[in-house]
């Protein structure tokens, strides 16, 4: 009865044991993908955001799509990217004659260009003083945004109405006429929004900004060199170039090549980028190395699975669940010899065996 007893809890702690398998291994199923979720490298992404400074008042340069009165004319300044990074928009500060209203402004295109040699004949033509350090002579396509495409959306604001430059480069673009002199205007700044998005690699670039103005020219301002506050200062900083087509593809410093002088001077143009650094996937962290899980070996077991072997199980049942029972079989066996041990000796008359003085 007590064997009967004993027997008969088992096999109840083994059906709760294999009831309770399923919502188990539901568990264990949500939990694995909630892990690999939480384990998954995380991803960022830092603002970016680029600035020459405000204008200085130093010069102003031509830089607009041809006209009537001027060759296509293209001004650019450098900048670095240090890690991938998409540029939302821009802002550029330049001069438009005084009393021209902004709803003349009826066009903007952006162009980036690498550092030469990239994108370049090398050995250049031999037909400017120098190439080193310039925009390279074609752009990245993937990068031009043009108003008229759809590829870019601005907003013209003015922001000073009677401003002045002590010189300009226009259409003297050539080696050393010492600029064209003062010009006077109104101030306005050209906030671009890109439509998508410019997305560069880590690099060295240059930005070249083109302004349509109707009845006017758009003059792009110089800012300080080195970059002064609320400027973004960085090593490298490289000059201003400027070009118009009958240069193409070479271009000129304008501090150094166009205006000349026994010092030179040197100009940065003034523009501002913003975007986002592209988000990055984090290095993975470090963790132990996993080591071996020990199991139960396999043993030969009946085919209705009515054995006890730990192990053991029917044919094409599954190990992990046998391994499970194990510790039933083990609780069985233990309470098996509990019981034996525990069960009170009989005499030898309870067990019918006669004593030595009975007759037989």
């Amino acid at each position: 009865m007590h064997r009967r007893h004993t027997i008969t809890k088992i096999w109840k702690l083994r059906a709760r044991t294999v009831v309770a398998l399923v919502p188990t291994r539901r568990r264990l199923v949500t939990a694995t993908v909630a892990a690999a979720i939480s384990l998954a490298p995380p991803v960022w992404a830092d603002a970016f955001m680029f600035s020459t400074g405000m204008p200085d008042g130093v010069l102003g340069a031509l830089s607009q799509p041809a006209s009537a009165a001027h060759l296509e004319t293209e001004t650019a300044d450098d900048f670095i990217l240090t890690d991938t990074t998409s540029i939302a928009q821009a802002t550029i500060t330049g001069l438009i004659p005084a009393g021209t209203p902004v709803t003349n402004i009826s066009n903007v295109e952006v162009e980036i260009y690498h550092v030469f040699p990239k994108d370049s004949a090398d050995p250049p033509s031999g037909h400017v003083p120098a190439r080193t350090n310039s925009p390279g002579d074609v752009e990245i396509d993937s990068a031009t945004r043009d108003a008229s495409q759809g590829t870019l959306r601005f907003d013209s604001s003015l922001s000073n109405q009677t401003f002045s430059v002590l010189n300009s480069v226009i259409d003297g673009i050539n080696q050393q006429p010492n600029g064209e002199g003062s010009v006077s205007g109104e101030v306005v700044q050209i906030t671009i929004t890109f439509t998508p998005p410019i997305v560069l690699p880590a690099d060295h670039y240059f930005f070249r900004p083109q302004v349509q103005v109707a009845d006017g020219d758009f003059l792009y301002l110089s800012a300080p060199r080195p970059i002064a506050p609320p400027g973004t200062a960085f090593m490298g900083d490289l000059q201003a170039w400027i070009r118009n087509a009958d240069l193409t593809p070479d271009w000129l410093r304008i501090g150094t090549d166009v205006i000349g002088g026994t010092t030179p001077p040197t100009f940065n143009m003034s523009f501002s980028l913003t975007g986002e650094t592209v988000a990055q996937t984090a290095p993975p962290t470090p963790t132990a190395t996993p080591q071996p899980t020990a199991t139960a070996t396999q043993r030969p077991s009946n085919n209705d699975g009515g054995g006890c072997s730990v192990g053991g199980g029917p044919a094409g049942s599954s190990p992990s669940l046998w391994l499970l029972l194990a510790p039933a079989a083990v609780v069985w066996r233990m309470r098996r010899r509990r019981v034996t041990h525990s069960r009170p000796s009989r005499t030898p008359n309870e067990l019918g065996i006669p004593h030595s003085g009975d007759a037989l």
